[in-house]
């Protein structure tokens, strides 16, 4: 028997199977608390949990683990990461105020040097190397990560390629080029996507390392495959280069989990975690792919990705009250009061301190905890002041701003995720309503009831005791997971009819006509003027671990049928098993005058003087280019199919004139099994 472990690390649990190759079926299962701090706590706990409940010697069975995470996503949608430089080649700084980049950035570092190319791939400007090596010191001091941009790099990426190498030459830092990511135009949102490439580097490489350090000690020489965007696999060192393709990684392997569990090829998937809810459609048994890129956070990337709709809510979400007071849950996570108390029972002492006061405070039941040690980057004084202050644990809000000191430097340091807010979650309020029993419930209930009778406006609690604000919270999370389930589907009929989305959120109308139609039950409508229904036509799948708490009321709600398959809660450990390699290599050729064709490879420009020579230059290297991917990717057996895509235009007269021709190789293969796993 050859067993494949599947792994998948969120932002709340780690998950391990343990796959039959030959029966295609799972063995064994296990679940760890992800232990941010130090992550091969969390991934060796799974691991080993897994491997205990599987057969005899299944450490030496295993031919192949497979690791999936959210981490990337749930670090883009907080704000979360590590600081980085930006590189821009041949822009200035109106290129920050497209794509969400002076968002993205941040505070970080941007340097403008003068380069780049015409549309044709010829340069426009000379590179400024002295520029830029007289700005690197600083640059060093300031990011742990650089990301590269040049202005039409994808027509000629030797500007990209020369900044890449004297940054590495004289510092020694990664760097995430725009070219190697995508081949599009559209400059801002190439820098984007290189920018959170370079952002995610050290955190997967966290990760990989702790994956990596257990199986060295079970002595498992496997290969290390990690899940694409796209549900696809790739070698681990791949990853570490390109771990902007892990966004939606999570997601993309809890659809190809859910469909291989559940067997049903045309459903919704939803996959609920701590951090995110995941939704995606299954078309004909296959996961429908978002034709304009990952978008998470709220930004647009190039990376081609399972059309995920994620949104900031799961069981770790902040409850909170917005601008009008209305109470929300998300997106921020925290972490839940009963998990904090089960592991520092302190925090018991003072959540009854709190409540046993007859008036509230602003920071009732909150408390701050470091969540990974400092690796690159500065603090300021008030920062460092307030990392030392959590060294010995975790610290009450009500303490840390006795003084009243600016809240601003925490919030800092929670946005480059070195420490968490522990609060009230959706998880606090399933122990409260007993539908939770894992942590520490006591912790729950006097959080609820600091909650409760918190106020709204003057004179106006926000429940009438805790318990009534559990109840409150749950029918929260089921209103709002149904209402993103149902944008999520209008989304796929809008883009299945061709009709672009507005970004646009809905508006009060649309809000109050869900608001009804998602009320918590048909009764309702006996005392209502107006009333509606909503519908999705289609079954619902619900995964994750939170799934069963929330799931069959939602899809009753949404008046369909709910799936609950097997494993449903280690859904996206099986799907990191259950995909295959693809790669895709895709070439460009142009017309830059008449009777000239050129194609654009990353090694410059070559000019033919037919379009099919050109085209049948661009067919070879696509097809070499794709296969070599796939091999680097840990594919076994390949397979290779060609595409071409020629793009007219027609102009006075009639006449039809060529414009450009686009040809892709795709090489599909299933990844390699170590030889002698038994």
């Amino acid at each position: 028997m050859t067993l494949l472990l599947g792994i998948d690390t969120g932002g709340t649990y780690t998950d391990a199977v343990l796959f039959d190759e030959a029966e295609r079926r799972v063995v064994a299962a296990a679940k760890a608390l992800t232990t941010k701090h130090d992550l091969a706590l969390g991934v060796g706990a799974a691991i080993d949990r897994a491997l205990a409940e599987g057969p005899q010697d299944a450490a030496g069975r295993i031919g192949l683990v497979s690791l999936s995470t959210t981490l990337a996503t749930n670090a883009i949608v907080e704000r979360h990461g590590f600081p980085v430089a930006l590189v821009l080649v041949g822009q200035n700084r109106e290129a920050l105020e497209r794509a969400g980049l002076a968002q993205a950035l941040g505070g970080d570092p941007a340097l403008f040097v003068d380069g780049g190319h015409n549309p044709d791939g010829s340069e426009r400007t000379p590179l400024d190397e002295a520029a830029l090596r007289a700005a690197l010191p600083e640059l060093r001091k300031k990011a742990a990560a650089v990301a590269v941009s040049g202005y039409f790099a994808v027509r000629n990426p030797t500007h990209e390629q020369r900044v890449r190498d004297l940054i590495r030459q004289e510092t020694g830092m990664p760097v995430s080029c725009g070219h190697e990511l995508a081949n599009a135009l559209d400059a801002p949102r190439r820098a984007l996507t290189a920018l959170l490439n370079a952002r995610l580097i050290p955190l997967l490489h966290q990760l990989i390392l702790a994956v990596r350090g257990r199986l060295e000690a079970l002595s498992v020489a496997a290969p290390l495959m990690v899940v694409k965007g796209d549900g696809s696999l790739i070698a681990a060192e791949t990853a570490l280069t390109r771990p902007v393709e892990t966004i939606l990684s999570g997601p993309a392997a809890s659809v190809v989990g859910a469909q291989f569990l559940a067997g049903e090829a045309d459903c919704v998937v939803s996959d609920i975690g701590g951090t995110t809810t995941d939704i995606a459609v299954l078309k004909g048994g296959r996961p429908v792919m978002d034709p304009d890129g990952a978008a998470v956070g709220g930004y647009r990337t190039m990376v081609e990705a399972v059309a995920v709709r994620t949104v900031g809510l799961g069981g770790d979400s902040e409850i909170r009250l917005d601008e009008e007071k209305r109470l929300v849950a998300g997106p921020r996570r925290v972490l839940p009061l009963s998990l904090l108390a089960r592991d520092w029972p302190e925090a018991l002492t003072i959540l009854r301190g709190q409540a046993a006061r007859p008036w509230n405070k602003s920071h009732d039941g909150r408390f701050a905890v470091r969540l990974r040690p400092l690796v690159g980057g500065a603090l300021s004084r008030n920062e460092a002041l307030l990392w030392e202050r959590l060294e010995a644990g975790p610290v009450a809000l009500e303490a840390l701003f006795a003084g009243r000191p600016s809240e601003q430097p925490l919030q800092r340091l929670v946005d480059r995720g070195l420490v968490i807010l522990s609060a009230f979650t959706p998880s606090d309020a399933a122990h409260v309503l007993g539908l939770q029993a894992d942590w520490a419930g006591e912790a729950a209930a006097l959080g609820a009831a600091l909650w409760a009778r918190s106020e709204r406006r003057p004179g106006l609690p926000v429940a009438d005791d805790g318990a009534a604000f559990a109840r409150t919270v749950y029918d929260l999370v089921v209103r709002q997971s149904a209402e993103a389930i149902l944008e999520a589907a209008l989304a796929e009929e809008d883009r299945t009819a061709g009709v672009r989305a507005s970004g646009l959120g809905p508006s009060a109308a649309v809000r109050r006509f869900l608001d009804v139609a998602l009320s918590a039950s048909a009764g309702d409508d006996a005392d209502r003027l107006v009333s509606f229904a909503a519908t999705l036509g289609r079954p619902l799948i619900g995964i994750g671990a939170p799934a069963a708490t929330y799931y069959p009321e939602i899809a009753q709600r949404l008046r369909t049928r709910a799936v609950a398959p097997p494993n449903a809660d280690v859904c996206n450990a099986v799907g990191a098993v259950a995909g295959g390699v693809s790669q895709r290599e895709s070439l460009l050729v142009t017309q830059p005058e008449e009777g000239r064709f050129r194609l654009h490879t990353a090694h410059g420009a070559e000019d033919f003087r037919s379009l099919e020579d050109a085209a049948d230059r661009a067919e070879r290297l696509a097809r070499e280019g794709a296969e070599r991917k796939a091999r680097e990717a840990g594919a076994g057996e390949i397979r290779v199919e060609l595409t071409r895509e020629d793009k007219t235009a027609t102009v006075a007269g009639g006449y039809e004139i060529f414009v450009e021709s686009v040809i892709s190789a795709v090489a599909y293969g299933r990844p390699r099994i170590a030889a002698g796993a038994a």
